[in-house]
């Protein structure tokens, strides 16, 4: 059955547009997908409306239709949607999820052989507006260059490159895109104390039985990302060495199979033990990584704690390994970094109070030395 659906968007400039998308769906699957941009809401639906009763009376428009031949305009949504289903095309889920995203922007109804700087430019200063960070929108930018560089040799369409080249120049002067910010957060012990506590009480009532303040507490010890954590299995166990096989752990230079065995450090071990194994089960925490990280945004709203992100935790618990004493090359076998210089620069951020209790004991620890 085909439907419609319109979307308000506006320009950079405040303007508004309305793109209609109309698609047809057989068993939850698009077997047809168009779209149409308008500069007012009443001719989108217009639109929209023939379009879909078009599609009931007529059927999906095939090659030697009529309206297909006049209307067969590749876009750069089709472009990324062959992408996404290109099976030796492997990607990280962050960037599935981005091109998925766009897809679904205006841009994304673009034809490929009409993309300009200015239509890029444009999609960028809109992200913009919403508030997205300069590392975002480059995002964005990057897994569109992606898709536009396989176009001639995945699918055999030969683009003009040279709009995205002069788009990322400008982009880049007007500092739309650019690299991440560094960020330096770490929970206070309060902070940390507080929404373990409230994750506490939050996994008593737990529909999954996940139990929330474990993972949360691991996600430090560990300095695991919450999606590796939810991979671990029972199987990756080492029991002589009381560590762990991480799979597939996020690297820039390997897609996938990036196994490390990482040590389950202190409190660690004993918290993977007492999870109960489950019939049929090979995960020692198989819950949805997106349910663990809403309760944990939950949690954290409700005490009023800003700016604090779960992947803050990774930081968190790589500078308090530094704090222990541990060294950076001790450290990246626990985070999985290869490179030493972005441990050092990025996941470091030690509390000023643990320096001067350092310098104490080192001071505590030369006098007694020289009473000797």
């Amino acid at each position: 059955m085909a439907y419609y659906t319109v979307e308000k968007r506006l320009r950079s400039d405040g303007t508004p547009r309305y793109r209609c998308t109309v698609g047809v769906k057989e068993n939850g699957v698009y077997v047809h997908r168009e779209s149409k941009t308008f500069s007012k809401q009443t001719l989108a639906k217009s639109w929209g409306a023939k379009r879909v009763a078009y599609l009931e009376e007529h059927g999906i428009p095939t090659e030697d239709c009529e309206f297909a031949k006049k209307d067969k305009i590749i876009t750069l949504g089709d472009a990324i949607s062959k992408y996404l289903e290109h099976p030796e095309v492997i990607m990280q889920r962050s960037k599935r999820e981005t091109l998925n995203q766009l897809m679904r922007s205006e841009v994304s109804s673009t034809p490929l052989d009409s993309i300009t700087a200015k239509a890029l430019i444009e999609h960028c200063q809109y992200r913009k507006s919403l508030g997205r960070s300069p590392k975002t929108i480059s995002n964005d930018i990057s897994f569109i260059s992606s898709v536009l560089s396989a176009a001639r040799p995945l699918f055999g369409i030969s683009l003009n490159l040279q709009p995205l080249d002069e788009a990322k120049v400008w982009l880049n002067q007007l500092r739309i895109i650019g690299p991440s910010q560094r960020r330096t957060r770490r929970p206070t012990r309060e902070e940390f104390e507080l929404i373990l506590n409230g994750l506490r009480e939050k996994a008593k009532n737990a529909y999954s039985g996940a139990p929330f303040h474990e993972i949360f507490l691991l996600s430090v010890l560990c300095c695991a990302r919450i999606g590796e954590i939810c991979r671990l299995r029972w199987d990756d166990i080492d029991e002589k060495q009381k560590a762990v096989l991480v799979r597939d752990r996020k690297d820039p230079r390997k897609k996938e199979g990036n196994h490390m065995l990482i040590p389950l450090l202190g409190e660690a071990w004993d918290l993977v033990q007492r999870q109960p194994r489950k019939e049929k089960e090979d995960r020692i925490f198989p819950f949805r990584e997106r349910s663990i990280t809403q309760s944990y945004r939950e949690v954290r709203d409700s005490l009023g704690i800003e700016d604090l992100r779960y992947h803050d935790l990774r930081r968190e618990g790589a500078s308090r390994l530094f704090e222990a004493g541990f060294s950076i090359e001790e450290v990246a076998q626990v985070t999985g970094h290869r490179s030493l210089d972005t441990l050092w620069q990025v996941y470091t951020q030690l509390f000023p109070k643990t320096l001067h209790d350092k310098f104490e004991h080192l001071q505590q620890v030369k006098n007694q030395k020289n009473t000797i």
